[in-house]
C-alpha cells in the first residue's frame, strides 16, 4: 500500500497526490463529486482515509497492455 491507514486533510492529500489544493476542492465540490471519498468534519474541514484514497487510485488505473 502506498499510504498507511491514516486520515489526511485536503492539503495533506494534495501534497501526497502532487496536485494543487484547489484540485482537491474542485473534485469534492463537483456535481456529482469526484475524487476519493471524504468525511466532512465541519463546515470547512474535510478528511480523507488512506483506504478510500487507495481504492480511488486503483479504480483509475489504466493498464496500457489491456487497452491495446
Amino acid at each position: 500500500m502506498l499510504l498507511d491507514g491514516r486520515w489526511y486533510s485536503s492539503n495533506e492529500l494534495a501534497e501526497l497526490l502532487h496536485v494543487d489544493g484547489s484540485t482537491i476542492r474542485r473534485w469534492r465540490t463537483a456535481r456529482p463529486p469526484q475524487g476519493p471519498a471524504f468525511v466532512q468534519v465541519s463546515d470547512r474541514v474535510f478528511m480523507y482515509n488512506s483506504d478510500d484514497v487507495e481504492m480511488w487510485l486503483a479504480s483509475r488505473r489504466v493498464d496500457p497492455g489491456e487497452v491495446a
